[in-house]
């Protein structure tokens, strides 16, 4: 979903302490501090200066694979196989600048998905500054043959007069010795008052294709949906698959473990399976929305697709102490597969060939 009201105030002043902090603008105690952040990274994992001197941290697989996570929003930008294509789509007229959001890649909906409540929309982890995760807690799931980088985000005093809630968000981003790119988040309530809190979720991932008219989502047919464009009514799908010819905008509910994205033009296919986040978004601006937008270009609507794996209809409730790990823990992989695999696995001819990490999960996988 596009629509983004005007970030709350305080996000432009604790932005503004976070930028000066993490890009050494302060002298000799920002250079320490980066220093000091820059000795908690993974083999494999380096810090570099972004656009508008965002602070950024670069995973490089041996093989050729590279992803970039910049610091503010935990935001991935970009993710490339071994043979350097992208496979995220990131706006060309992207605002990284404070306190709005990035436009593209793999922005994070917490702890409110769209105008779904009284925040933002989307919610603030996506204009808020991470810090490098000095302890980070051991994730079920083996990444020791990986290049990660974990990240954590707290809330500020500001956060709190908005949203009154104490909790600890752990981000791990790590890319695989084949290409997977794997996104793993932990949520902890740390509420000291003994108060539960409810939060919805999603995963905004932003795909890269060549042409939306050229490009159609299989596996949500025949499944319930709310339509944003008519003030969340709820309908069924009836096409044997998702085409584009005009804005999309739609939550579907109780979705299956597998979707899949086919780029005709690119003969490319992402392939997605989730457990544990039961909603899928499917986005396209379209002409109108787009030329509306200040940070999107007017014909970029055509390049770009959002499926969002998210938990939206139901939120996540968690007590004090609890953590949304098991009954909700997500990942995002996306992996290099070759495409006769696809082929046997999506259509139920083959052996299953992606690894069971955890579960619940989600995987975005694309084939060639």
């Amino acid at each position: 979903m596009s629509s983004d009201k005007a970030p709350i105030a305080a996000a432009s002043a604790s932005a503004a302490a976070a930028t000066n902090a993490l890009s050494g603008s302060s002298g000799s105690g920002g250079v320490a501090a980066a220093n000091a952040n820059a000795k908690l990274l993974h083999p494999g994992a380096e810090f570099s200066k972004g656009i508008n001197g965002l602070d950024k941290v670069v995973l490089r697989d041996p093989r050729g694979s590279v992803a970039e996570v910049y610091l503010y929003g935990g935001h991935v930008t970009s993710w490339k196989n071994d043979h350097g294509e992208e496979l995220l789509f990131v706006s060309s007229k992207a605002i990284f600048k404070p306190p709005k959001a990035i436009r593209g890649g793999i922005p994070i909906c917490f702890p409110q998905f769209s105008n779904l409540g009284s925040l933002d929309a989307h919610g603030f982890a996506r204009n808020r500054f991470w810090s490098i995760d000095s302890d980070p807690s051991p994730f079920p799931t083996n990444t020791s043959n990986k290049v990660a980088v974990d990240l954590i985000l707290r809330p500020s005093e500001e956060d709190m007069k908005t949203w009154p809630h104490s909790y600890e968000y752990r981000l791990r981003v790590a890319l695989g010795p084949g290409g997977d790119l794997t996104l793993i988040s932990r949520i902890r309530n740390t509420n000291s008052d003994g108060k539960p809190f409810s939060f919805t979720f999603a995963y905004h991932t932003y795909f890269s294709v060549s042409d939306i008219s050229e490009v159609r989502v299989e596996g949500l047919e025949t499944l319930d949906y709310l339509d944003n464009l008519q003030n969340r009514k709820r309908c069924t799908e009836q096409g044997d698959a998702i085409t584009f010819e005009s804005e999309v905008d739609k939550i579907y509910l109780s979705t299956p473990t597998k979707i899949a994205i086919l780029d005709h033009e690119k003969k490319r296919t992402f392939v997605i399976r989730k457990d544990g986040l039961p909603d899928a978004v499917v986005w396209n601006p379209w002409d109108k929305k787009s030329k509306a937008m200040a940070d999107f270009g007017d014909d970029e609507y055509k390049h770009m697709l959002c499926v969002e794996t998210a938990a939206i209809e139901k939120p996540i409730t968690l007590k004090p102490g609890e953590e949304f790990s098991r009954a909700a823990e997500s990942s995002i992989i996306l992996a290099y597969i070759l495409y006769r695999y696809f082929v046997a696995n999506v259509h139920g001819s083959g052996q299953e060939i992606l690894p069971t990490i955890f579960a619940p999960k989600f995987f975005l996988c694309w084939v060639k």
